[in-house]
C-alpha cells in the first residue's frame, strides 16, 4: 500500500515562526520495489479537518517529493496552517491523504511589530550580570481559540505564562550578530491561558550580550543593560482578537539569579525567591517600573527551529573522593549543558559545584586547562524543605564536578546532567566489527552535541566558546552525517554574511567579538580577518549543505556572501596566489617547529588551495542556479588559479615544492595536480606517512582529508591503516586512553598520564572528528551524486578493508532512510541495502569478481568490481572478491 508517512516544512516538523511559504517534503512507503512518484497534490487549511480548504493544488504531474513550493496562498500573520498530501507512482497506485502537518507564522512584516524592549535594569546595572524579573497581568475576554507568543532579549531570557514556563527552549534568543540580527521566539500559548486574570512573566540575564566574553574578557559588546521584547496575539471563537505588547506598563524586579555568565557559572539565592512571581493575583505594587529601550525591529527575524533545548539526561556514575580530599562527581561522559541537583539544608546553606572536564595523572580535579573561566555553580538555600535548581543562563563543558560545599551528604540520586545543545533531528548510524571505531563514531556525535549550542563553537568549557569558522568548516560534512543540521548552519550562515567586511572579508569568529578589538593582541588587531579554510565557511558550508539536502535555495540566500568571499580572494591575490595578512596555515600540525602551533605547510600553498576550492564550488553553485555568466566567469577564474598553483607548487618533474603531509593531501583532494602527475603525488604521501612511521603529522587543514586524498587514489589500505592506529598520533589513540569525545590535541592527555599545555588544551574539541565523513562516505559508501543531489540519486560504494567483519550503517535523506549493511566471511562478502522510494543508487560491489547472488539486480565490469543500478527497495547481495 503507497502511503505518504510524513512531511517536513523546510526540513523541520512542526515549525514556528515562518515568514514565508515553507519549501515541502515528504517521504513515500511502499512495500513495492523501483518505486517513484508520478504526482502529487497539496491542501493547505486552517483547520485539521480541512473543512476549510485554503489552497488546492489540484494534481501536480511530478516526481518532486522534496523542495515543492507552493503558490497562490497568502500567509496570515500568527496563524496556524495545515497541510496535506497524497501521491500517486508510477504503478497507478494512489494513497491516501498523508495525515496533516502544521506549521505556524510569525509576524510576516516586521512593521507589525507594536511592542517594546523594556528593561528592569539601569544604564548603572552596565557592569554586572544579574537577573530580572518582568511581568504584567491581563484579563482574558471570552473563549480562546488560538494565542501565540513571539518573544525576544537582548541578552537571554525565560518566558512564563501562569506560573509555567512557556515551551522547552534554553538560553534564548541564541547568540547572533545581535546588532545586524536578533532572533525571535515563536510559542503557541493556547492551552496555557485561563479565563481571568493572567500573568505574563520574564526573567533576563546577561548572556552573550552583556556578560564577559572574548580573549580580553571584555564586556558589554551589543550594549550594557538587558531588555525583553514581546508581543501576545490572542484570538477568540467569536472572532474578535487583542494584542498584548511589553510597554511600560509592565513591572521589573531584581531575581534570585545574582550572578550568571556563560564562562563563570551562576550564582543563585533562593531566600530571594518571590512566590507566585509570575502568577495572576501576585502583589507587585514594590516592584520598579520599567525603562523602555531603544533597538532597530528591522533587525528581527524569527527563528522557526533548532532552538537549543535539554536534550539527553546523564545519570552521575559515581562518587568519588580524590587523593587530594576532593569530592567529585563523575558523569562517565565528557558533556556540554549543566547539572540539576536537589539539596536539603539551613536559610544561608550553600551549594558550591566547580564543573571540569578531566582528572590529573594522580587523580586529582584538573582545573587548569579552563584558564580564566570558573564554571561553578553556587545556589543559596531558602530553608524551605527539598530544594531543586539548575542555572538559567549559562552552561558548562565538563564530565566531572566538585562538591566544594554541599549540606548534608552528597548522593548520588541528587545529581543529574543534562546535554543541552540545539535541537537537530539525528539522521545517521554507524557500527562497525571494531569496537574503538564504534567509540570514535560515539565521541565524534558527542562532540557534535557539545559544541553545535546554538553556534558551532570551538569548545564548551575554557574562556572562550567562540564561533570558530575554521572547526565549523572542516566538520561540517560529518556534521550533516550525524544529525539534520540545516536550521542549525543556515542560521549561522546568515551571520557569517552579517558579518563580512565591506569588501567581503570573513571574521575568523561568527559572531565576530574579535575583529579590532585589541591592536596589541596580535589575534584582535584590527583587520585581522579572512584566514584560508576558516573564511572558506562562508563557501564550503552552504555546498554541503546543497549536497546533502539537495537544496538551491541556500545558494541562493547565501549567494551575494559568497560571491564576496571569492572576490575578497581575487582582490588581493597576485600572479594567482592568494594570501592575506595573519593566516593560521595548518594549524596545530605536528610538523610545526618547536613551541608555534603554526604547521610546516606554506601558508601560500594552503591559501591558493583553498582559493581555487571554493571559487570552484562557487562557479558549480552558480550553475545550478541558472547564473550562467557569473558560472562562466568563476569556472574560468578557478582554472586560472588552479594552472598558477601547479605552476608555483610543483616543479617540472611532478613534485611538490612542499614535502608535507598537508600539501600532498589539499592538492590530490582539491583536484589540483596535473593528471600525469596524480599517481605520483599520491605515492609521495604515502610515503611521507611511512617516514612518520604510519602516522599523520597534519593538523586543521590536513587532517579532514587526509584518508579521502588515499582511499580516491588507490590507496584505500593506507587511509584504514592509519584510521586504525592506535598510538600517538591517532584517532584511537585517543580512544585507548579513555577519551568518550574528540580532543584539542593528539596527546591531550600523553601516555603517562600528563598532560598539553593548559593555554590550549580542551577534550571537546569536534574538528579532527571530521574523519567521521570519511566513515560514512568511504566505509559505509554513502555518496553524493553531484549533479542529483539530497540523495536522489545515491553512490553506494562501500570500501572494504581494515580487517572489518561487518558494518552497518544509515542515514535519514530528505527522502527517506538509506542504509547499507555490509558482511565479510572469507572471500565472501553479503550486504543488505536500502534504497529509499522515489530515488534510485549506483551500487558498487568493491573487489567483486563474482556475483553470487543479486537479486534481481544487473551487475557490470567496474573499475572496482562490478556495479548496478538500483530503483527504491531492500536488495541483498552476495559476491565473491
Amino acid at each position: 500500500m503507497l502511503k505518504v508517512s510524513e512531511i517536513r516544512m523546510d526540513y523541520l516538523k512542526k515549525p514556528m515562526g515562518v515568514t514565508k511559504l515553507p519549501q515541502l517534503g515528504w517521504i513515500l512507503e511502499s512495500e513495492k520495489r523501483n518505486v517513484s512518484q508520478k504526482s502529487y497534490q497539496l491542501q493547505v487549511s486552517h483547520k485539521r479537518d480541512f473543512s476549510n480548504i485554503l489552497y488546492d493544488s489540484g494534481i501536480i504531474e511530478s516526481d518532486e517529493s522534496a523542495h515543492v513550493f507552493i503558490d497562490g496562498i497568502q500567509l496570515e500573520s500568527a496563524c496556524k496552517y495545515f497541510i496535506r498530501v497524497k501521491v500517486t507512482d508510477n504503478y497507478g497506485e494512489t494513497s491516501l491523504w498523508s495525515q496533516s502537518e502544521s506549521f505556524v507564522s510569525a509576524l510576516l512584516s516586521n512593521s507589525e511589530w507594536q511592542a517594546s524592549f523594556i528593561s528592569a535594569e539601569t544604564k548603572e546595572d552596565a557592569e554586572n550580570s544579574k537577573g530580572t524579573y518582568l511581568r504584567k497581568a491581563f484579563e482574558i475576554k471570552g473563549k480562546v481559540k488560538e494565542a501565540y507568543a513571539f518573544t525576544t532579549a537582548l541578552g537571554l531570557y525565560k518566558l512564563y505564562l501562569n506560573g509555567k514556563k512557556v515551551g522547552k527552549d534554553e538560553l534564548t534568543p541564541g547568540w547572533t550578530s545581535y546588532n545586524k540580527r536578533l532572533l525571535y521566539q515563536p510559542y503557541d500559548m493556547t492551552d496555557m491561558l485561563k479565563d481571568g486574570e493572567n500573568a505574563l512573566g520574564a526573567v533576563v540575564g546577561a548572556g552573550w550580550y552583556k556578560g564577559v566574553m572574548g580573549f580580553e574578557f571584555q564586556r558589554n559588546h551589543y550594549g550594557n543593560r538587558t531588555a525583553f521584547l514581546g508581543q501576545f496575539y490572542i484570538k477568540y471563537e467569536d472572532g474578535t482578537s487583542e494584542i498584548i505588547v511589553t510597554d511600560d506598563t509592565w513591572k521589573g524586579s531584581d531575581s534570585p539569579i545574582l550572578f550568571s555568565e556563560i564562562y563563570d557559572g551562576e550564582i543563585y539565592d533562593a531566600a530571594l525567591e518571590q512566590e507566585g512571581w509570575n502568577e495572576s493575583g501576585f502583589c507587585d505594587q514594590t516592584w520598579r517600573s520599567v525603562e523602555v529601550v531603544d533597538y532597530d525591529k528591522a533587525n528581527l527575524t524569527a527563528q522557526p527551529g533548532s532552538t537549543v533545548k535539554e536534550i539527553e539526561e546523564v545519570k552521575a556514575k559515581r562518587i568519588f573522593v580524590t587523593p587530594k580530599g576532593d569530592t567529585v562527581i563523575d558523569f562517565g561522559q565528557n558533556m556540554t549543558g549543566w547539572i540539576h541537583f536537589k539539596v536539603k539544608g539551613q536559610k544561608g546553606d550553600k551549594v558550591e559545584i566547580n564543573c571540569f572536564e578531566i582528572l590529573d595523572a594522580d587523580g586529582n580535579v584538573y582545573l587548569d586547562n579552563l584558564r580564566a573561566a570558573k564554571e561553578t555553580l553556587v545556589y543559596i538555600c531558602s530553608g524551605e524543605g527539598e530544594e531543586t535548581y539548575h542555572p538559567s543562563f549559562t552552561f558548562q563543558g565538563f564530565q566531572y564536578a566538585k562538591i566544594a560545599s554541599y549540606p548534608g551528604e552528597p548522593l548520588l540520586e541528587n545529581f543529574t546532567a543534562y546535554a543541552v545543545h540545539s535541537d537537530m533531528e539525528p539522521t545517521g548510524t554507524f557500527e562497525c566489527s571494531n569496537k574503538d571505531l564504534n567509540q570514535l563514531q560515539h565521541n565524534i556525535l558527542w562532540g557534535l552535541k557539545g559544541n553545535f549550542l546554538d553556534i558551532p563553537t570551538d569548545c564548551p568549557q575554557r574562556d572562550e566558546r567562540l564561533g570558530w569558522t575554521g572547526d565549523a568548516q572542516i566538520f561540517c560534512r560529518t556534521a550533516t552525517y550525524l544529525m539534520n543540521t540545516y536550521t542549525f548552519f543556515n542560521k549561522w550562515l546568515k551571520d557569517v554574511a552579517a558579518d563580512q567586511t565591506p569588501e567581503g572579508g570573513v571574521p575568523h569568529v561568527v559572531p565576530d567579538i574579535l575583529s579590532g578589538k585589541c591592536d596589541d593582541n596580535w589575534l584582535l588587531k584590527k583587520g585581522t580577518h579572512s584566514a584560508a579554510a576558516w573564511a572558506d565557511a562562508a563557501v564550503i558550508n552552504p555546498w554541503t549543505l546543497y549536497l546533502t539536502f539537495g537544496d538551491k535555495k541556500i545558494i541562493e540566500e547565501q549567494y551575494d556572501s559568497m560571491k564576496a568571499w571569492v572576490n575578497f580572494m581575487r582582490r588581493h591575490s597576485h600572479d594567482g596566489i592568494w594570501n592575506y595578512k595573519l593566516q593560521f596555515g595548518d594549524w596545530v600540525a605536528l610538523d610545526a617547529e618547536e613551541g608555534s602551533y603554526f604547521g610546516a605547510t606554506p601558508n601560500d600553498l594552503t591559501c591558493t588551495a583553498y582559493y581555487a576550492y571554493s571559487t570552484g564550488l562557487f562557479a558549480k553553485m552558480s550553475k545550478y542556479i541558472g547564473k550562467v555568466e557569473d558560472y562562466e566567469e568563476y569556472d574560468s577564474l578557478h582554472k586560472e588559479i588552479v594552472e598558477g598553483f601547479r605552476r608555483h607548487f610543483f616543479d617540472k618533474d611532478g613534485n611538490m615544492t612542499a614535502n608535507t603531509q598537508t600539501a600532498h593531501v589539499v592538492a590530490l583532494y582539491f583536484n589540483l595536480v596535473p593528471e600525469a602527475y596524480r599517481q605520483k603525488t599520491a605515492e609521495t604521501l604515502v610515503k611521507l606517512i611511512e617516514k612518520e612511521n604510519g602516522h599523520l603529522v597534519t593538523g586543521f587543514v590536513g587532517t579532514p582529508y587526509i584518508c579521502h586524498a588515499l582511499s580516491q587514489n588507490g590507496h584505500t589500505k593506507e587511509a584504514y591503516d592509519l584510521l586504525l592506529k592506535d598510538d600517538f598520533p591517532s584517532w584511537l589513540y585517543q580512544v585507548k586512553m579513555g577519551a568518550t569525545t574528540i580532543w584539542e590535541h593528539w596527546d591531550g592527555i600523553k601516555p603517562d598520564g600528563t598532560l598539553w599545555s593548559p593555554d590550549m588544551n580542551s577534550f571537546n574539541h569536534y574538528a579532527y572528528g571530521a574523519i567521521g565523513e570519511w566513515l560514512y562516505r568511504v566505509v559505509a559508501g554513502f555518496e553524493i551524486d553531484e549533479e542529483n543531489p539530497g540523495y536522489k540519486h545515491a553512490i553506494l560504494h562501500p570500501q572494504l578493508g581494515g580487517n572489518l567483519s561487518y558494518v552497518k550503517a544509515s542515514y535519514q535523506t530528505v527522502y527517506g532512510n538509506l542504509a547499507m549493511n555490509w558482511e565479510v566471511e572469507g572471500n565472501i562478502v553479503t550486504m543488505k541495502v536500502y534504497v529509499p522510494h522515489n530515488t534510485t543508487a549506483t551500487l558498487y560491489l568493491d573487489q567483486a569478481k563474482e556475483v553470487l547472488e543479486s537479486d534481481g539486480l544487473t551487475f557490470a565490469d567496474h573499475t572496482s568490481g562490478k556495479a548496478a543500478l538500483a530503483g527504491s527497495g531492500i536488495y541483498s547481495i552476495k559476491f565473491k572478491r
